[in-house]
């Protein structure tokens, strides 16, 4: 069935549809805050209303019901209530965010984006399998619906016009990859993870006649088609490629987004296809480009070629496990310093936008940090330095600025144990926080290792001009005489950023980029910096989203784009500019051909700026498509891949081809059967053929004519043919 959504936006068109939900969900003019108008300030890039890119954020990742019990009236019933009891609710709600957004604590640590557990409506009974309730907010039930025991719509609502007003822009987690816990041997669940549509049932997984779920069983982990395909840990899998599984996901994020919501956190991205989610956020970005990045779980700091190909090509940017993972080892002695620069120096290789990944050094689903580093509080603020000042865009775990511990789930997800703006952590973040607002270094910068040993990083970012030099020396026991260290810093005498609180002391940059020999004593960490006042050539920083069909809007951030509009090309084809200032410009992508183009301004005195590369022109409006080929053998080591006569098929390109494809799943596809499932232009005729590959790159095409096919309009389409010999 068509949601409202596309409903609208097929007969009335996409701005009547835009100003009735405005209308309807936000209920008051007042709602609509920071416009964006030619010649804004200069700082345009840090403003709330700029929900494409996060590079000038900070994100507070808060677990809802943890956090602060702002409405006891809202608590749910006492067989999923007990705040004795981590495995059930303790009445953490959005009317408690308020409270904090309202008494400063989260405007004084400096935070500019909250992202907050899942709001959608979950199940309301305890899982016999674990006996745990559904507070984390990742067993849902309604997508259409709140978790009553967060609030209302209208609580949602003021949550964020709250945020919005103090500058904060609000994440919410997202959960499309299934509904609750169904399966575990013989254990009958009261939910049957059940799917629901504004209160009306769309299926249940043991009575699931319209194949809304995958029946697989468990994933067992041993390849990346098992875990799309079976189900977590018993968590009823939803089928994507069900066109009501499709519309639903569709519907459902964009009735939240239309709420004012400014980014999204993807849920399991590693246990969904690449092609599917590519779709959804296709159908996202081309009415609320915002920032969208998923969980892709690795307990490695080692280069995984699945998990940085999904970064560079789905559209969306990933939580960074190997930054977290190494900056762990660093501090819990599993690796040292040495350690963290090589992973920030490869990952600077392996990911196309290394800048919009999102940073951390502890989360919902790790050991506390503080646990982690063995209860030491200058581990903790020595990390959050290394957080706050690195590549990425970084997230503060509540709690871990009042050092909470915990190891595993659920310890790790404690009630917040103070709201002191006291402690030291607490400091740390305050101060270097809004640096990021103010210095570009952070928010786009290139990073250079300046100076490293086993505990000690000293490393620079660098942005149009402006400089940000940190130190580090995770040695509590032994200081360092630091000489021979060179910065891009402009000669001068500069303060440490931190104020001393971290034993910090300021230094002295001759004219030749040399820094007087300082002691970098047990422990303690420096930062200091410099920001150019005003770039005269443009340097684009980031372009957000870096996928879009032509007439999508892009946001583009960086510095010395001036007052006055320039023009804005993707490629040799100039973009329709629909705001322009000195830091922010949104441009319409033009209509060009599919493909990969280079970004370039030029402003309005014709100075041009770098080039930015890789931003992808779908050909239109995506679907999503299963292509299986049967009868297709192969000798061991050969796969099968997809080519066509479209973009997103390669354009006949081998080396671009779609795939490999997958061949082990019983309910879909099992060898000789092979499969995928593709985002492909909607209502579009496409030609296509299998082609094998083996191990040393050799091709072999499929013979006979060309396979051809038309898409549908929206939502998806199975489509199965023989090999051609």
């Amino acid at each position: 069935m068509m949601g409202i959504r596309k409903f609208a936006k097929k007969y009335f068109g996409k701005i009547v549809f835009s100003v009735a939900m405005v209308l309807v969900l936000s209920g008051i003019i007042a709602g609509i805050n920071e416009l964006p108008v030619f010649g804004s300030a200069a700082l345009d890039d840090a403003l709330v209303s700029n929900s494409a890119s996060f590079s000038t954020d900070v994100i507070y990742q808060i677990v809802t019901d943890r956090f602060l019990d702002g409405d006891l009236s809202n608590n749910p019933d006492g067989s999923i209530f007990d705040k004795g009891n981590l495995r059930k609710y303790h009445g953490g709600d959005w009317a408690g965010i308020i409270d904090k957004l309202n008494d400063g604590y989260l405007t004084d640590l400096g935070v500019t984006a909250l992202w907050i557990s899942s709001p959608v409506e979950n199940i309301t009974t305890m899982d016999p399998s674990n006996n745990t309730s559904s507070y984390h907010g990742y067993w849902a039930r309604d997508f259409f619906r709140t978790n009553s025991s967060f609030g209302s719509m209208a609580e949602f609502r003021e949550l964020i016009q709250t945020a919005h007003n103090k500058g904060i822009k609000v994440v919410i987690d997202f959960v499309p990859n299934h509904t609750s816990t169904a399966e575990y041997g013989t254990i009958v669940f009261p939910e049957d993870g059940r799917l629901y549509r504004d209160g009306t049932l769309i299926s249940g997984f043991t009575t699931d006649t319209g194949n809304i779920f995958h029946h697989e069983s468990w994933t067992d982990f041993s390849t990346y088609e098992n875990g799309i395909y079976h189900s977590l840990y018993g968590l009823a899998d939803l089928n994507h490629i069900n066109g009501t599984v499709d519309a639903y996901m569709k519907d459902a994020i964009d009735l939240w987004l239309d709420m004012g919501v400014d980014g999204i956190r993807v849920d399991a991205v590693k246990h969904m296809a690449e092609g599917w989610q590519k779709n959804w956020l296709s159908d996202i970005y081309e009415d609320n480009p915002v920032f969208v990045f998923g969980e892709w779980f690795t307990g490695s700091t080692g280069k995984d070629g699945q998990m940085e190909s999904f970064a560079n090509n789905s559209g969306m940017s990933l939580l960074d496990f190997r930054f977290a993972n190494a900056v762990r080892n660093a501090f819990s002695g599993a690796g040292t310093m040495t350690d963290l620069n090589q992973v920030i120096e490869d990952t600077e290789i392996d990911f196309e936008e290394v800048n919009d990944q999102v940073t951390f050094i502890d989360s919902h689903d790790m050991s506390r940090f503080m646990t982690l580093a063995g209860n030491n509080r200058r581990n903790v603020e020595n990390a959050y330095v290394i957080l706050l000042t690195s590549r990425g865009v970084p997230t503060v775990y509540y709690g871990s600025e009042q050092y909470a511990t915990g190891s595993a789930d659920p310890d790790n997800r404690g009630d917040m144990p103070s709201f002191s703006a006291n402690t030291t952590a607490y400091q740390v973040i305050s101060k270097l926080a809004p640096l990021r607002k103010t210095n570009p270094a952070l928010a786009y910068g290139t990073t250079r290792e300046r100076w490293v040993n086993d505990d000690v990083y000293i490393y620079e970012r660098e942005f149009a001009g402006s400089v940000v030099l940190t130190a580090v020396n995770r040695n509590q026991g032994t200081g360092y005489n630091i000489t021979g260290l060179l910065t891009d810093l402009p000669a001068g005498t500069y303060t440490d950023v931190l104020g001393g609180i971290l034993g910090g002391e300021s230094i002295t940059v001759s004219s030749a980029g040399g820094v007087a020999p300082f002691t970098l004593g047990p422990g303690e960490s420096m930062v200091w910096q410099y920001t150019l006042s005003s770039v005269n050539t443009p340097v684009i920083g980031n372009v957000d989203p870096m996928m879009g069909r032509a007439g999508n809007t892009v946001t583009i951030t960086g510095r010395g784009f001036g007052t006055a509009a320039g023009q804005v090309y993707f490629g040799t084809a100039a973009g329709k500019v629909e705001s322009w200032s000195d830091s922010r410009i949104t441009v319409t992508v033009p209509n060009v051909a599919a493909g990969l183009y280079g970004i370039r301004v030029t402003t309005a005195l014709n100075a041009a700026s770098n080039t930015y590369a890789g931003f992808e022109v779908l050909t239109g409006s995506q679907a999503a498509v299963r292509f299986a080929v049967n009868n297709a053998t192969t000798a061991y080591g050969t796969n099968i891949y997809l080519v066509g006569s479209v973009h997103e098929l390669g354009n006949w390109t081998p080396a671009n081809a779609i795939g490999p494809f997958f061949n082990n799943t019983p309910g879909i596809g099992t060898y000789p059967t092979w499969f995928y499932d593709v985002s492909v232009p909607a209502g579009t005729t496409i030609e296509y053929k299998f082609i094998k590959i083996d191990g040393s790159g050799n091709v072999v095409w499929e013979g006979g004519n060309n396979h051809t096919v038309t898409t549908p309009a929206e939502g998806t389409a199975v489509i199965t043919v023989n090999w051609q010999n």
